[in-house]
């Protein structure tokens, strides 16, 4: 027994207008004359969805079905002589080469939900006729094609200052497709960038749908990010940490020279102005760069180094150590 719901893709609870929606869909998918490689399969899928769709959307015979099944016609339920699913009396027929010189599909889904001669797409020449109104050239009636998503992984400097990564990527129908993507300055992890018209194309002579990528700024082996600030940690020597000096930083935006104060302990943090990530709006500064120092001890002292060390003044126990606490 053919399951009706089944051959719509609806569920027995689906309401009038979803059971319209899905005939609408599956009638455009499955109508012999535009599946020209195959139109004796659409013939049949074709035939199947009307008798399907004819006795779901009567509300007495699709009562009648859901309690006897397809049964339900000796019941009285079944269509009279020379009904066809479109209405008593009114019949169809499709071209033997698939060119679209029968049917016109636009034609019987206008009879069923508007009129006959009235396009459900939204004007009346429809996307099917071969002839396409002002509208349809502005790309308002015809449906749109598929939004695709992927995912775009930004190195962390081109995500910091601007740039373009190659992206390859794979739509919905199995095609693929290379761009190179413009990054905003800026950007973070979990932003999206929406080029348009990127997407699928649109099987009905619409607008193509767009590419909406996520992106995923890929780890710095020294840098680290929050919001605009940038941080990055640099070690130090012991002499430097008690006696400060120099280091240059390679910043980002070029090498940059800091003092580092004499008594610098791990942790010690400067603060570099405007050397952080570049503005995302107009008119707003960069973020700034911190730099934290690591004091470094030698795994392994020389002797001469040892007793350098042995000279230096008893130091007194540091105060944080008495107010540890388990």
């Amino acid at each position: 027994m053919v399951d009706y719901y089944k051959v719509m893709g609806v569920s027995k609870t689906s309401s009038q207008d979803e059971i319209d929606k899905a005939y609408r869909n599956l009638a455009r998918k499955y109508h012999p004359d535009l599946n020209p490689d195959d139109p004796e399969g659409a013939k049949k899928k074709f035939q199947e969805l009307q008798e399907a769709y004819d006795t779901l959307k009567d509300p007495e015979k699709r009562k009648l079905y859901d309690q006897f099944g397809s049964g339900y016609k000796q019941y009285g339920g079944g269509p009279g002589a020379g009904a066809g699913p479109f209405g008593s009396g009114s019949s169809y027929t499709w071209s033997s080469s698939g060119g679209g010189a029968g049917i016109d599909i636009n034609d019987i889904l206008g009879q069923m939900f508007g009129g006959r001669g009235a396009n459900p797409f939204g004007d009346g020449a429809g996307p099917f006729s071969g002839r396409k109104t002002g509208a349809q050239r502005r790309n308002r009636s015809a449906m749109p094609g598929q939004n695709v998503t992927s995912t775009i992984r930004v190195p962390f400097k081109t995500a910091a200052f601007g740039g373009t990564v190659p992206l390859a990527y794979q739509m919905p129908s199995g095609r693929r497709e290379t761009l190179d993507v413009k990054i905003p300055a800026g950007i973070d992890t979990g932003k999206k960038i929406r080029l348009r018209g990127k997407g699928e194309e649109s099987p009905m002579g619409g607008t193509a749908g767009d590419l909406i990528l996520e992106v995923q700024v890929e780890p710095h082996k020294y840098y680290t990010r929050e919001g605009k600030n940038l941080y990055v940690h640099i070690p130090i020597t012991l002499k430097e940490a008690a006696l400060g000096g120099k280091v240059d930083i390679p910043a980002p935006a070029g090498t940059v020279t800091v003092t580092i104060p004499a008594g610098s302990t791990t942790g010690t943090k400067l603060r570099i102005k405007e050397h952080g990530i570049a503005a995302v709006k107009k008119g707003e500064k960069k973020g700034d760069l911190f730099v934290v120092f690591d004091v470094k001890l030698p795994a392994v002292w020389s002797e001469k180094d040892t007793k350098l060390i042995e000279q230096l003044d008893p130091q007194p126990e540091p105060p944080e150590r008495k107010s540890i606490q388990f």
